[in-house]
Protein backbone atom coordinates (compact mmCIF):
# COMPACT_ATOMS: atom_id res chain seq x y z
CA UNK A 1 0.00 0.00 0.00
CA UNK A 2 0.90 3.63 -0.93
CA UNK A 3 0.10 7.06 0.31
CA UNK A 4 1.06 8.39 -2.81
CA UNK A 5 1.38 6.34 -6.46
CA UNK A 6 2.92 9.53 -7.76
CA UNK A 7 6.82 8.58 -8.38
CA UNK A 8 8.10 11.04 -10.08
CA UNK A 9 10.89 10.13 -12.79
CA UNK A 10 10.17 6.30 -11.60
CA UNK A 11 11.32 4.60 -15.15
CA UNK A 12 14.15 6.59 -15.02
CA UNK A 13 16.03 5.02 -11.90
CA UNK A 14 18.05 1.92 -11.79
CA UNK A 15 15.76 -1.03 -11.29
CA UNK A 16 17.98 -1.63 -8.02
CA UNK A 17 16.87 2.04 -7.21
CA UNK A 18 13.55 1.13 -8.52
CA UNK A 19 12.97 -1.72 -5.67
CA UNK A 20 14.54 -0.08 -2.81
CA UNK A 21 11.82 3.16 -4.06
CA UNK A 22 9.24 0.44 -3.54
CA UNK A 23 10.35 -1.08 -0.40
CA UNK A 24 10.01 2.30 1.43
CA UNK A 25 6.54 3.16 -0.37
CA UNK A 26 4.85 -0.06 0.65
CA UNK A 27 6.11 -1.71 3.38
CA UNK A 28 7.65 -4.80 2.10
CA UNK A 29 10.37 -6.37 4.10
CA UNK A 30 13.84 -7.19 2.80
CA UNK A 31 12.76 -10.38 1.83
CA UNK A 32 9.51 -10.00 0.31
CA UNK A 33 11.36 -7.17 -1.95
CA UNK A 34 14.02 -10.08 -2.49
CA UNK A 35 11.01 -12.17 -3.35
CA UNK A 36 10.29 -9.40 -5.89
CA UNK A 37 13.30 -9.01 -7.41
CA UNK A 38 14.30 -12.73 -8.01
CA UNK A 39 13.51 -13.85 -11.68
CA UNK A 40 12.82 -16.93 -10.13
CA UNK A 41 10.86 -16.52 -6.76
CA UNK A 42 8.28 -19.87 -6.88
CA UNK A 43 10.75 -22.55 -4.95
CA UNK A 44 10.54 -25.82 -6.88
CA UNK A 45 8.35 -27.85 -3.74
CA UNK A 46 5.66 -24.87 -4.52
CA UNK A 47 5.48 -25.13 -8.13
CA UNK A 48 5.43 -28.84 -7.79
CA UNK A 49 2.33 -28.59 -5.77
CA UNK A 50 0.43 -26.30 -7.58
CA UNK A 51 0.26 -28.11 -10.52
CA UNK A 52 1.12 -31.62 -12.70
CA UNK A 53 4.04 -32.88 -13.88
CA UNK A 54 6.22 -29.92 -13.24
CA UNK A 55 9.70 -29.93 -14.54
CA UNK A 56 10.62 -25.61 -13.79
CA UNK A 57 9.45 -22.66 -13.92
CA UNK A 58 8.47 -19.61 -16.54
CA UNK A 59 9.36 -15.84 -15.54
CA UNK A 60 7.61 -12.69 -16.74
CA UNK A 61 8.89 -8.83 -16.37
CA UNK A 62 7.43 -7.18 -13.54
CA UNK A 63 6.58 -3.92 -13.78
CA UNK A 64 4.47 -1.07 -11.34
CA UNK A 65 2.21 0.93 -12.78
CA UNK A 66 2.31 4.28 -11.24
CA UNK A 67 -0.32 7.25 -10.35
CA UNK A 68 -3.26 5.44 -9.76
CA UNK A 69 -5.75 7.21 -7.32
CA UNK A 70 -8.84 5.03 -7.74
CA UNK A 71 -12.22 5.88 -5.20
CA UNK A 72 -9.99 8.57 -3.59
CA UNK A 73 -6.80 6.20 -3.00
CA UNK A 74 -3.61 5.62 -4.09
CA UNK A 75 -2.41 2.44 -5.67
CA UNK A 76 0.66 1.36 -6.99
CA UNK A 77 -0.22 -1.66 -9.20
CA UNK A 78 1.58 -4.51 -9.99
CA UNK A 79 1.78 -6.03 -13.42
CA UNK A 80 3.23 -8.75 -15.26
CA UNK A 81 3.17 -9.79 -18.98
CA UNK A 82 5.48 -10.07 -22.24
CA UNK A 83 4.35 -6.61 -24.31
CA UNK A 84 6.10 -3.50 -24.39
CA UNK A 85 4.26 -0.40 -23.61
CA UNK A 86 2.16 -1.20 -21.74
CA UNK A 87 3.22 -0.77 -18.12
CA UNK A 88 4.02 3.03 -19.48
CA UNK A 89 0.64 3.41 -21.36
CA UNK A 90 -1.33 2.25 -17.92
CA UNK A 91 0.79 4.72 -15.81
CA UNK A 92 0.29 7.77 -18.48
CA UNK A 93 -3.49 7.19 -18.63
CA UNK A 94 -3.62 7.25 -14.73
CA UNK A 95 -1.83 10.21 -14.65
CA UNK A 96 -4.11 11.89 -16.87
CA UNK A 97 -6.68 10.22 -15.04
CA UNK A 98 -5.60 12.08 -11.43
CA UNK A 99 -6.70 15.61 -13.28
CA UNK A 100 -10.14 15.13 -12.82
CA UNK A 101 -10.32 13.11 -9.47
CA UNK A 102 -9.00 9.61 -10.94
CA UNK A 103 -10.84 6.75 -11.28
CA UNK A 104 -14.41 5.97 -9.56
CA UNK A 105 -15.44 2.58 -8.85
CA UNK A 106 -18.32 0.39 -7.76
CA UNK A 107 -18.82 -3.30 -7.90
CA UNK A 108 -22.24 -6.01 -7.42
CA UNK A 109 -20.12 -8.18 -4.87
CA UNK A 110 -18.86 -11.18 -5.02
CA UNK A 111 -21.36 -13.39 -6.37
CA UNK A 112 -20.83 -16.02 -8.66
CA UNK A 113 -23.80 -19.42 -10.31
CA UNK A 114 -23.10 -22.19 -9.96
CA UNK A 115 -25.06 -24.54 -12.59
CA UNK A 116 -26.49 -28.55 -12.23
CA UNK A 117 -27.71 -29.58 -15.68
CA UNK A 118 -30.80 -31.92 -15.45
CA UNK A 119 -31.72 -33.97 -18.44
CA UNK A 120 -34.23 -36.62 -19.43
CA UNK A 121 -36.71 -34.60 -17.42
CA UNK A 122 -40.21 -36.32 -18.11
CA UNK A 123 -42.30 -32.61 -17.51
CA UNK A 124 -39.31 -29.94 -17.38
CA UNK A 125 -42.18 -27.37 -16.32
CA UNK A 126 -43.40 -29.20 -13.61
CA UNK A 127 -39.99 -29.92 -12.66
CA UNK A 128 -38.70 -26.48 -12.18
CA UNK A 129 -41.81 -25.75 -10.19
CA UNK A 130 -40.74 -28.14 -8.01
CA UNK A 131 -36.84 -27.05 -7.67
CA UNK A 132 -38.43 -23.34 -6.84
CA UNK A 133 -40.89 -25.30 -3.89
CA UNK A 134 -38.09 -26.79 -1.94
CA UNK A 135 -35.58 -24.08 -2.29
CA UNK A 136 -34.78 -23.81 1.11
CA UNK A 137 -33.75 -27.59 1.35
CA UNK A 138 -30.96 -27.08 -1.38
CA UNK A 139 -29.91 -23.87 -0.18
CA UNK A 140 -29.34 -25.36 3.32
CA UNK A 141 -27.94 -28.50 1.87
CA UNK A 142 -25.26 -26.34 -0.23
CA UNK A 143 -24.42 -24.08 2.86
CA UNK A 144 -24.01 -26.99 4.98
CA UNK A 145 -20.62 -28.01 2.41
CA UNK A 146 -18.82 -24.37 3.84
CA UNK A 147 -19.43 -23.63 7.24
CA UNK A 148 -16.60 -21.45 6.92
CA UNK A 149 -17.95 -19.28 4.46
CA UNK A 150 -21.21 -18.84 5.74
CA UNK A 151 -20.18 -17.85 9.36
CA UNK A 152 -18.60 -14.64 7.28
CA UNK A 153 -21.42 -13.58 5.74
CA UNK A 154 -21.29 -15.83 2.27
CA UNK A 155 -22.83 -18.81 1.38
CA UNK A 156 -25.44 -19.83 -1.32
CA UNK A 157 -28.01 -16.94 -1.08
CA UNK A 158 -30.46 -17.94 -3.57
CA UNK A 159 -31.56 -20.72 -6.38
CA UNK A 160 -32.91 -19.57 -10.03
CA UNK A 161 -35.03 -22.73 -12.69
CA UNK A 162 -34.52 -21.92 -16.17
CA UNK A 163 -35.52 -24.57 -19.00
CA UNK A 164 -33.49 -24.64 -22.13
CA UNK A 165 -34.44 -25.93 -25.44
CA UNK A 166 -30.89 -28.14 -26.76
CA UNK A 167 -30.04 -30.00 -29.51
CA UNK A 168 -30.46 -33.24 -27.03
CA UNK A 169 -33.65 -32.11 -25.76
CA UNK A 170 -35.25 -29.88 -23.00
CA UNK A 171 -32.47 -29.15 -20.05
CA UNK A 172 -33.46 -28.31 -16.33
CA UNK A 173 -30.76 -25.73 -14.87
CA UNK A 174 -30.61 -25.51 -11.61
CA UNK A 175 -28.35 -22.39 -10.45
CA UNK A 176 -27.10 -21.79 -6.93
CA UNK A 177 -26.41 -17.93 -6.32
CA UNK A 178 -23.31 -18.09 -4.01
CA UNK A 179 -21.76 -15.50 -2.16
CA UNK A 180 -17.93 -16.42 -2.64
CA UNK A 181 -16.89 -13.49 -0.52
CA UNK A 182 -12.87 -12.97 -0.79
CA UNK A 183 -12.85 -16.03 -2.32
CA UNK A 184 -13.37 -16.68 -6.24
CA UNK A 185 -14.92 -19.67 -5.66
CA UNK A 186 -14.89 -22.09 -8.12
CA UNK A 187 -14.36 -24.67 -5.33
CA UNK A 188 -16.67 -23.47 -3.27
CA UNK A 189 -19.23 -23.32 -5.34
CA UNK A 190 -18.40 -26.38 -7.37
CA UNK A 191 -18.80 -28.31 -4.14
CA UNK A 192 -21.74 -27.08 -3.15
CA UNK A 193 -23.26 -27.84 -6.74
CA UNK A 194 -21.91 -31.41 -6.35
CA UNK A 195 -23.54 -31.75 -3.00
CA UNK A 196 -27.07 -30.75 -4.03
CA UNK A 197 -27.02 -32.48 -7.08
CA UNK A 198 -28.93 -36.18 -5.76
CA UNK A 199 -31.42 -34.15 -4.47
CA UNK A 200 -31.87 -31.96 -7.87
CA UNK A 201 -32.17 -35.21 -9.39
CA UNK A 202 -34.62 -36.63 -7.00
CA UNK A 203 -36.90 -33.72 -7.20
CA UNK A 204 -37.20 -33.65 -11.05
CA UNK A 205 -37.37 -37.15 -11.79
CA UNK A 206 -34.10 -36.77 -14.27
CA UNK A 207 -30.40 -37.25 -14.31
CA UNK A 208 -27.99 -34.70 -13.33
CA UNK A 209 -24.73 -34.40 -15.74
CA UNK A 210 -22.78 -30.84 -15.44
CA UNK A 211 -22.50 -29.92 -11.98
CA UNK A 212 -20.06 -26.67 -12.71
CA UNK A 213 -19.53 -22.62 -11.77
CA UNK A 214 -19.98 -20.37 -14.09
CA UNK A 215 -17.89 -18.01 -15.73
CA UNK A 216 -20.00 -15.77 -17.15
CA UNK A 217 -20.08 -13.83 -13.34
CA UNK A 218 -22.48 -10.95 -14.56
CA UNK A 219 -23.79 -10.83 -10.99
CA UNK A 220 -20.05 -10.03 -10.26
CA UNK A 221 -19.65 -6.69 -11.94
CA UNK A 222 -16.88 -3.90 -11.90
CA UNK A 223 -18.05 -0.47 -13.36
CA UNK A 224 -15.35 1.99 -13.84
CA UNK A 225 -15.39 5.93 -14.70
CA UNK A 226 -13.10 8.40 -14.92
CA UNK A 227 -12.91 11.85 -16.89
CA UNK A 228 -10.26 13.18 -19.12
CA UNK A 229 -9.80 16.41 -18.96
CA UNK A 230 -9.71 17.55 -23.13
CA UNK A 231 -6.34 19.62 -22.57
CA UNK A 232 -4.60 17.37 -20.41
CA UNK A 233 -4.81 14.66 -23.06
CA UNK A 234 -3.94 16.74 -26.34
CA UNK A 235 -7.08 18.95 -27.27
CA UNK A 236 -10.79 18.47 -29.10
CA UNK A 237 -9.40 16.53 -31.89
CA UNK A 238 -8.00 13.94 -29.13
CA UNK A 239 -11.59 14.07 -27.38
CA UNK A 240 -13.08 13.30 -31.11
CA UNK A 241 -10.64 11.03 -32.23
CA UNK A 242 -11.08 8.64 -29.28
CA UNK A 243 -15.22 8.63 -29.22
CA UNK A 244 -14.98 7.86 -33.56
CA UNK A 245 -12.70 5.07 -32.09
CA UNK A 246 -15.24 3.76 -29.54
CA UNK A 247 -18.35 3.78 -32.43
CA UNK A 248 -16.31 1.94 -34.72
CA UNK A 249 -15.67 -1.09 -31.97
CA UNK A 250 -19.38 -0.89 -31.50
CA UNK A 251 -20.08 -1.07 -34.87
CA UNK A 252 -17.76 -3.50 -35.93
CA UNK A 253 -16.64 -7.14 -34.09
CA UNK A 254 -13.41 -7.30 -36.18
CA UNK A 255 -12.35 -3.89 -34.88
CA UNK A 256 -14.00 -4.82 -30.87
CA UNK A 257 -11.98 -7.82 -30.89
CA UNK A 258 -8.63 -5.49 -30.69
CA UNK A 259 -10.13 -2.84 -28.37
CA UNK A 260 -11.61 -5.26 -25.55
CA UNK A 261 -7.66 -6.80 -26.25
CA UNK A 262 -6.83 -3.08 -24.68
CA UNK A 263 -8.80 -3.56 -22.00
CA UNK A 264 -7.50 -6.95 -20.77
CA UNK A 265 -3.64 -5.91 -21.42
CA UNK A 266 -4.35 -4.22 -18.44
CA UNK A 267 -6.51 -6.83 -16.59
CA UNK A 268 -4.71 -9.85 -17.26
CA UNK A 269 -1.62 -8.32 -16.57
CA UNK A 270 -2.62 -7.45 -13.13
CA UNK A 271 -4.13 -10.73 -12.67
CA UNK A 272 -0.89 -12.55 -13.36
CA UNK A 273 0.53 -10.48 -10.88
CA UNK A 274 -1.50 -11.10 -8.23
CA UNK A 275 -2.35 -15.08 -8.59
CA UNK A 276 -5.38 -14.64 -10.27
CA UNK A 277 -7.40 -17.43 -13.03
CA UNK A 278 -6.77 -14.93 -16.04
CA UNK A 279 -8.71 -18.25 -18.12
CA UNK A 280 -11.66 -17.29 -15.73
CA UNK A 281 -11.43 -13.25 -16.21
CA UNK A 282 -10.90 -13.77 -20.01
CA UNK A 283 -13.79 -15.83 -20.49
CA UNK A 284 -15.77 -13.62 -18.09
CA UNK A 285 -14.94 -10.78 -20.18
CA UNK A 286 -15.58 -12.02 -23.76
CA UNK A 287 -19.28 -13.58 -22.76
CA UNK A 288 -20.50 -11.02 -21.40
CA UNK A 289 -18.97 -8.45 -24.06
CA UNK A 290 -21.37 -10.96 -26.21
CA UNK A 291 -24.57 -11.30 -23.77
CA UNK A 292 -26.67 -9.77 -26.44
CA UNK A 293 -25.85 -12.08 -29.30
CA UNK A 294 -23.52 -9.27 -30.96
CA UNK A 295 -19.75 -8.49 -29.86
CA UNK A 296 -20.05 -5.41 -28.38
CA UNK A 297 -16.99 -2.77 -26.38
CA UNK A 298 -16.21 -3.60 -22.48
CA UNK A 299 -15.71 0.04 -22.21
CA UNK A 300 -18.31 3.27 -23.42
CA UNK A 301 -16.65 7.05 -24.51
CA UNK A 302 -18.53 10.13 -24.90
CA UNK A 303 -17.51 13.77 -24.74
CA UNK A 304 -19.47 15.38 -21.52
CA UNK A 305 -20.79 18.95 -21.91
CA UNK A 306 -17.02 20.71 -20.95
CA UNK A 307 -15.70 18.79 -23.92
CA UNK A 308 -13.67 16.20 -20.93
CA UNK A 309 -13.65 12.61 -22.03
CA UNK A 310 -15.61 10.23 -20.08
CA UNK A 311 -14.43 6.78 -20.16
CA UNK A 312 -16.75 3.93 -18.59
CA UNK A 313 -16.13 -0.01 -18.09
CA UNK A 314 -18.49 -2.38 -17.57
CA UNK A 315 -17.11 -6.10 -16.68
CA UNK A 316 -17.16 -9.45 -14.77
CA UNK A 317 -14.44 -9.32 -12.10
CA UNK A 318 -13.80 -13.06 -10.70
CA UNK A 319 -10.93 -12.41 -8.22
CA UNK A 320 -9.99 -13.28 -5.13
CA UNK A 321 -7.71 -13.27 -2.11
CA UNK A 322 -8.50 -16.47 -0.62
CA UNK A 323 -7.19 -19.64 -2.03
CA UNK A 324 -5.08 -20.55 -5.29
CA UNK A 325 -2.09 -19.06 -6.66
CA UNK A 326 -2.94 -15.56 -4.87
CA UNK A 327 -1.98 -17.84 -1.80
CA UNK A 328 0.88 -19.71 -2.60
CA UNK A 329 2.80 -18.08 -4.55
CA UNK A 330 5.42 -16.14 -3.04
CA UNK A 331 5.40 -13.35 -5.40
CA UNK A 332 1.62 -13.27 -5.65
CA UNK A 333 1.28 -12.60 -2.10
CA UNK A 334 4.17 -10.20 -2.25
CA UNK A 335 2.15 -8.32 -5.41
CA UNK A 336 -1.10 -8.30 -3.15
CA UNK A 337 0.67 -6.63 -0.35
CA UNK A 338 2.13 -3.45 -2.77
CA UNK A 339 -1.03 -3.27 -4.03
CA UNK A 340 -2.68 -2.88 -0.41
CA UNK A 341 -6.42 -4.38 -1.04
CA UNK A 342 -7.98 -5.82 1.71
CA UNK A 343 -10.68 -7.29 0.19
CA UNK A 344 -11.46 -9.30 -3.30
CA UNK A 345 -13.60 -6.24 -4.06
CA UNK A 346 -11.49 -3.99 -3.89
CA UNK A 347 -9.14 -5.85 -5.76
CA UNK A 348 -11.48 -6.23 -8.53
CA UNK A 349 -12.07 -2.78 -8.67
CA UNK A 350 -8.64 -2.03 -9.20
CA UNK A 351 -8.18 -3.86 -12.02
CA UNK A 352 -11.44 -2.46 -13.85
CA UNK A 353 -9.91 0.49 -13.19
CA UNK A 354 -6.09 -0.53 -14.67
CA UNK A 355 -8.60 -1.97 -17.74
CA UNK A 356 -10.44 1.28 -18.34
CA UNK A 357 -6.95 3.24 -18.12
CA UNK A 358 -5.27 0.64 -20.14
CA UNK A 359 -8.08 0.77 -23.15
CA UNK A 360 -8.01 4.63 -22.84
CA UNK A 361 -4.42 5.02 -23.45
CA UNK A 362 -4.63 2.39 -26.40
CA UNK A 363 -7.43 4.57 -28.33
CA UNK A 364 -5.71 8.15 -27.52
CA UNK A 365 -2.54 6.44 -29.54
CA UNK A 366 -4.59 5.41 -32.35
CA UNK A 367 -6.63 8.90 -32.48
CA UNK A 368 -3.24 10.90 -32.21
CA UNK A 369 0.40 9.57 -32.60
CA UNK A 370 -0.62 6.10 -34.08
CA UNK A 371 0.13 2.77 -31.80
CA UNK A 372 3.23 1.77 -33.64
CA UNK A 373 5.24 5.03 -32.69
CA UNK A 374 5.34 4.38 -28.82
CA UNK A 375 5.02 0.92 -28.95
CA UNK A 376 7.34 0.11 -31.62
CA UNK A 377 10.25 2.24 -29.61
CA UNK A 378 10.10 0.14 -26.62
CA UNK A 379 9.67 -3.27 -29.35
CA UNK A 380 12.68 -2.44 -30.67
CA UNK A 381 14.83 -3.03 -27.75
CA UNK A 382 13.04 -6.44 -27.92
CA UNK A 383 14.43 -6.72 -31.73
CA UNK A 384 17.73 -6.19 -30.44
CA UNK A 385 18.21 -8.84 -28.08
CA UNK A 386 16.40 -11.28 -29.84
CA UNK A 387 18.65 -10.83 -32.81
CA UNK A 388 21.90 -11.05 -29.91
CA UNK A 389 22.69 -7.33 -28.55
CA UNK A 390 23.43 -7.23 -25.08
CA UNK A 391 25.04 -3.95 -23.13
CA UNK A 392 25.07 -0.65 -24.54
CA UNK A 393 24.94 -2.71 -27.59
CA UNK A 394 20.98 -2.77 -27.16
CA UNK A 395 20.22 0.64 -27.29
CA UNK A 396 22.40 1.70 -29.52
CA UNK A 397 20.67 -1.07 -32.22
CA UNK A 398 16.93 -0.04 -31.14
CA UNK A 399 17.96 3.54 -32.03
CA UNK A 400 19.08 2.85 -35.26
CA UNK A 401 16.09 0.79 -36.16
CA UNK A 402 13.97 3.92 -35.05
CA UNK A 403 15.71 6.13 -36.98
CA UNK A 404 15.55 4.09 -40.09
CA UNK A 405 11.94 2.91 -39.22
CA UNK A 406 13.03 -0.69 -40.18
CA UNK A 407 12.28 -2.56 -36.84
CA UNK A 408 12.84 -5.79 -37.82
CA UNK A 409 14.95 -8.60 -37.00
CA UNK A 410 16.88 -9.70 -40.09
CA UNK A 411 17.97 -5.54 -39.79
CA UNK A 412 18.76 -6.03 -35.83
CA UNK A 413 21.26 -8.88 -37.16
CA UNK A 414 23.11 -6.87 -39.60
CA UNK A 415 22.97 -3.82 -36.84
CA UNK A 416 24.58 -5.80 -34.38
CA UNK A 417 27.01 -7.26 -36.40
CA UNK A 418 28.47 -3.73 -37.80
CA UNK A 419 28.13 -1.87 -34.40
CA UNK A 420 30.00 -4.80 -32.85
CA UNK A 421 32.75 -4.39 -35.60
CA UNK A 422 32.68 -0.53 -35.10
CA UNK A 423 33.40 -1.01 -31.04
CA UNK A 424 36.10 -3.19 -31.57
CA UNK A 425 37.62 -1.03 -34.07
Amino acid sequence: MTDNSELQGFYKLSMEERRELLRKSTGLTVEEIGIVAGTGSLPPDTADHMIENVVGGYTYPLGIATNFLINGKDYLVPMALEEPSVVAAASNAAKMARVKGGFKVTNSGPVMIGQIQTVNVPKPEEAKARLLSKKADILKKANEQDPMLVSLGGGAKDLSVKVLASIKGPMVIAELIVNTGDAMGANAVNTMAEAVAPMVEEITGGRVFLRIISNLADRRLVRATAVFDKEAIGGEEVVDGVVFAYAFADADPYRCATHNKGVMNGVVAVGIACGQDIRALEAGAHSYAARSGKYKPLTTWEENSDGDLVGTLEMPMAVGLVGGAARTHPTARADIKILGVKTATELGEVIGAVGLAQNFAALRALASEGIQRGHMKLHSRNVAISAGATGDLIDLVAQKMIEERKIRFDRAKDLVAELSKDKKA
